[in-house]
């Protein structure tokens, strides 16, 4: 069985503070290990300290069995790179050296050179001795359950070809059926539909393989995780149980740290006053000296062993979304059809609604909130003329006084390329004030950005973009909230923040998502089927491949 062990980690940061140190815990036995924590507390360094992709400053990290890793963002942004390479990566390392070889000289052939054909002849028996074609086996198995195709004809497609829930679930699948017995996950259900996160959740359920895994879906949490190692206040806790029981856990730890700390200062002031008490005693009585010495020796010995840590500040995110009064009917839309996507569907959304926009990938969703965000039928009333435009028909028509504000889940700005939060701020836009430099920084406080000020928008963690975009939606006085997946890299206390902006949003909310814990606060349902058919239910459906 295989399995990680850290012991005593600690990483510090270019500028030389402390992300965190001491962090111990261990994966193994078969353990599902859920690694939680705030955006930015170093959850995603952490783990490619325990893939060697960094260095600890402190500790030891020690693993064995074979080490299998998926990366946040496997595969995207490569987009001309072939599945092929993907896979070989996801491989044993000596495969992934004898793969990378072995293309060079499939490169090199084309020029017919005798010492090309060799090198290629000899990298293909490498392959074979390597257990190269029984890795075929099972990446042709993969392909063939996750995209229906057999291995050669995708083997060679462009990652850009396959969704980003393609490229997760294939990468996924094959990490599940390799021969490595320890794997590293980091949001492993991000861009994932929900039937492909149950799947998820039940391949990890049952998976003999010891897994360490950074989620931040509640109900993945909840269905997978039988420990959960905390990052926080710069180091980790470990709760041997569920999620289930993991807020409890963390509030009765907090409370024991209150608790602790209260009888230090009590232990401190008494030894202070007893050390006081002898001090006057002594300036009068020589025979109090030696008690007086006794007891600053003991006052000095207790604050130096130092009071014991107090508990980690929670977040305090402010979510002020504040919206506005529009007509009665916020969205129309009548016979829209999105070309190659949908069957022509009726919809009206009424002021004040919270609809909840389910389906498969790649039917249609995000389309629909982009024309939405663009003014429908009517550009002139977009708020994101940049978007690009969705090739349909019939018409979507904004309410009157509707102002819409789009969240894009693929967190794409280029208009911030190069600019710090406090920049985009005080620059604002057509739709957003300019801010000066007090109000700036008070509106970054309350989203736990201040700290991030002068850090350009592409350098933040997916979290805190998320968190940011979400300022800029309250700043721009929207009344008809467009939500693509915006708690995908929210973090838990984000993600609770977000919820409760919305319960007292005064306006429309229509968010796709593929979140069953933040669906909860919706009360319709607009369901994009496979087969292109948009229908409404009364409750949320899931199974919709």
């Amino acid at each position: 069985m295989g399995f990680a062990d850290l012991s005593g980690v600690g990483y510090v940061l270019g500028d030389g503070r402390t992300l965190f140190s001491d962090v111990s815990f261990r994966v193994g036995e078969g353990a599902k290990v859920a690694l939680v924590g705030a955006n930015g507390t170093g959850k995603t360094t952490l783990l490619r300290i325990v893939t060697g992709d960094l260095k600890a400053d402190s500790g030891t990290v020690a693993h064995g069995g074979g080490l299998g890793v998926m990366r946040q963002l496997v595969g995207m942004r490569e987009g001309e790179r072939p599945l092929g390479d993907l896979a070989a990566e996801l491989g044993p390392p000596r495969l992934r050296d004898i793969w990378k070889r072995r293309r060079k000289a499939e490169a090199r052939m084309a020029g017919g050179n005798e010492r090309d054909q060799l090198a290629y002849a000899q990298a293909l028996a490498d392959w074979g001795e390597a257990g190269g074609y029984e890795f075929e086996v099972v990446c042709d198995t993969v392909a063939v359950s996750v995209l229906g195709l057999p291995w050669t004809e995708v083997e060679a497609r462009p990652l850009r070809t396959l969704s980003g829930g393609e490229q997760k679930r294939f990468a996924l699948h094959l990490l599940l059926r390799g021969r490595d017995e320890v794997l590293v996950l980091d949001e492993p259900d991000n861009f994932l539909d929900v039937p492909a996160k149950r799947e998820l959740e039940q391949a990890i359920r049952e998976s003999d393989k010891s897994i360490l895994f950074v989620s931040h879906d509640r109900e993945v949490l909840a269905n997978t995780a039988d420990r959960v190692v905390t990052l926080e206040a710069g180091t980790a806790w470990t709760h041997g149980g569920g999620f289930a029981t993991w807020h409890e856990a963390r509030t009765n730890r907090h409370e024991r740290f209150e608790e602790l700390r209260r009888r230090w200062d009590e232990e401190h002031h008494k030894l202070r006053e007893l050390m006081l008490m002898y001090k006057n005693k002594a300036a009068y009585n020589d025979g109090m000296a030696s008690r007086y010495r006794a007891a600053q020796t003991r006052l000095r010995k207790f604050e130096e062993a130092g009071p014991p840590p107090e508990p980690p500040r929670d977040q305090d995110i402010r979510v002020k979304l504040e919206g506005g009064r529009t007509g009665r009917r916020a969205v129309v839309c009548e016979q829209l059809e999105l070309e190659d996507l949908t069957f022509p569907f009726d919809l009206e959304v009424w002021y004040g609604d919270r609809v909840a926009v389910l389906g498969a990938n790649g039917t249609g969703k995000s389309h629909f909130l982009r024309l939405l965000a663009r003014g429908g039928t009517d550009p002139e009333q977009g708020v994101v003329a940049e978007l690009e435009p969705v090739r349909h028909t019939g018409t979507a028509r904004l309410g009157a006084r509707v102002h819409p504000g789009h969240f894009s889940q693929t967190h794409e700005h280029p208009e911030f390329a190069g600019r710090t939060l406090r920049e985009i701020l005080w620059d604002g836009d057509r739709d957003r004030p300019s801010l000066e430099r007090s109000k700036a920084m008070s509106a970054l406080s309350r989203y736990e950005l201040a700290l991030q000020s002068e850090q350009d928008f592409g350098t933040l963690s997916g979290g805190q973009q998320a968190r940011f975009m979400v300022l800029l939606l309250e700043l721009s006085g929207a009344t008809c909230l467009l939500l693509d997946e915006p708690t995908d890299n929210l973090d838990l206390a984000s993600a609770e923040a977000l919820e409760e902006g919305l319960k007292s949003f005064e306006g429309t909310v229509i968010a796709v998502t593929h979140d069953r814990w933040f669906t909860r606060g919706f009360d319709r349902f607009v369901v994009f089927q496979r087969d292109g058919e948009v229908v409404e239910s009364d409750e949320p459906v899931w199974d919709v491949r």
